[in-house]
C-alpha cells in the first residue's frame, strides 16, 4: 500500500503531497491542478481547483496498481468533503476510527470530522475508480455567503455553523439523477483557463443546492421522496417495458408507480429524463404505435384494434389517431391498401 499524508486544503497543498509521494510533478492552469498518475503506479489523473469562498472540487480517476491511502490528517479543522462515487468504490474512515464506510458508484456521502482529526480516503488496486470531491471550509463559506441558514434542513444548519467541527458527521445516501448530469457535463466540457473555471465555479455551487435538496429529501419516508436517484432509472425502465407490454389493461399512473416501487413525483421525473415526455403522453405514443401497426398490418376491425389497445371505444380511437395522423384509422387503412395495390400492378 502507498499512504499518502496530505493537506486538506488548498488544493495546491494537496497536489504538492500526493505528486512528492508518486515522485512526479503537476501542472497549474489557470488556478486547476493536474497530476498524471506515474505509470509505474497507475493510470489516470487528479485534478484540483479552488474557488473564491471557501469552496474547491477534487475530481479523482484513477486505476492503481496498488492500495493508495489518502491521509488528510493535517492537525486543523478540516473541510466538510461531498464525496460522490461515478464509478468503482471508495473507502472512506475517520482518523482514529477503525469503522470503514463503503462508497459504491452511485453513492455520496457528506463527511465532517470532529475536532483536528482527519479523513482517510483508500482507493483498491487493480480497480478503476472515479470520485468527485465538493470540499467546503466552513468559516470561510460564511463570510462569503452572508446568509442565515434559517430555512436549511436543521442537521445541514448544524453542519454549515460548525465552523470549529465540534461534532462528527456522517450521511450517505444514492445522489441524483441531476447530480449525474452535472457530473456527466463536468466529465465532457472542453474550455480551458478561465472559461473552464467560471464553469467548474458555477457547477461548484449547482452540486451544493442539489445535495442540500436531496439531503432534505432524503429524510422522508421512501414512499414520499421526489428527487430520482442515479440508482433508480432501471426502474423508470421497467415501468416504460410494463407499459409496452400491457397497453391494452393499463392501470392508472398511480398504480404503474407502485408495480415499479416509485413514487409518482419520481417515475414522472425519470420519464422527462430518459424519453423527454411525460408517463401519460409515452402512453399516448406507444398507443398510437400499435394502433398504427393493427391498421397497416392487420385485418382487426377498429372495434377490435379499440379493445386491444386498451380504449373504450372505436370512436375514441377514431378521435385520436385523426389527430395524431390527420385521417380516421379507416381511410389511413383504405389509402394504405390502394397505395400497395398500385405498386403491385407496376
Amino acid at each position: 500500500m502507498i499512504a499518502i499524508e496530505v493537506n486538506s486544503l488548498p488544493i495546491g497543498e494537496v497536489m504538492s503531497d500526493i505528486s512528492k509521494a508518486f515522485n512526479t510533478t503537476f501542472s497549474v492552469s489557470c488556478g486547476e491542478y493536474f497530476l498524471n498518475i506515474p505509470s509505474e503506479i497507475g493510470k489516470g489523473n487528479i485534478k484540483g481547483v479552488n474557488f473564491d469562498g471557501g469552496m474547491g472540487i477534487l475530481q479523482y480517476d484513477c486505476l492503481f496498481n496498488q492500495d493508495v491511502e489518502l491521509q488528510f490528517t493535517v492537525k486543523e479543522v478540516h473541510p466538510v468533503k461531498f464525496l460522490y462515487c461515478l464509478e468503482g468504490q471508495l473507502r472512506h474512515r475517520f482518523e482514529g476510527s477503525e469503522e470503514v464506510h463503503e462508497i459504491d458508484q452511485y453513492q455520496e456521502a457528506i463527511v465532517s470530522s470532529d475536532f483536528h482529526s482527519g479523513h482517510i480516503l483508500t482507493f483498491q488496486a487493480h480497480m478503476k475508480t472515479v470520485i468527485n470531491s465538493l470540499e467546503i471550509t466552513r468559516n470561510v463559506f460564511q463570510k462569503k455567503i452572508k446568509c442565515e441558514l434559517i430555512t436549511m434542513n436543521i442537521d445541514l444548519q448544524n453542519l454549515f455553523n460548525d465552523i470549529k467541527a465540534e461534532k462528527l458527521f456522517y450521511h450517505e445516501g444514492y445522489y441524483s439523477l441531476k447530480l449525474a448530469d452535472l457530473f456527466r457535463e463536468m466529465q465532457s466540457f472542453e474550455g480551458k483557463d478561465f472559461i473552464k473555471k467560471l464553469f467548474l465555479e458555477g457547477k461548484a455551487f449547482q452540486m451544493l443546492t442539489e445535495q442540500i435538496l436531496q439531503y432534505e429529501d432524503d429524510s422522508f419516508d421512501s414512499s414520499k421522496r421526489s428527487i430520482l436517484r442515479r440508482t433508480e432509472i432501471k426502474q423508470v425502465e421497467m415501468a416504460a417495458y410494463l407499459i409496452k407490454i400491457h397497453i391494452s389493461e393499463l392501470n392508472n399512473i398511480s398504480d404503474i408507480a407502485g408495480d415499479v416501487g416509485l413514487s409518482q413525483n419520481k417515475l414522472q421525473e425519470g420519464f422527462q429524463n430518459l424519453y423527454g415526455t411525460t408517463v401519460n403522453k409515452y402512453i399516448q405514443k406507444v398507443r398510437l404505435d400499435l394502433i398504427k401497426d393493427f391498421v397497416l398490418n392487420t385485418e382487426y376491425s377498429m372495434s377490435e384494434i379499440a379493445d386491444m389497445s386498451g380504449l373504450s371505444s372505436k370512436s375514441y380511437l377514431s378521435k385520436i389517431f385523426k389527430e395524431e395522423y390527420g385521417k380516421s384509422p379507416s381511410d389511413y387503412r383504405k389509402n394504405f391498401l390502394e397505395f400497395l395495390q398500385t405498386r403491385k400492378s407496376k
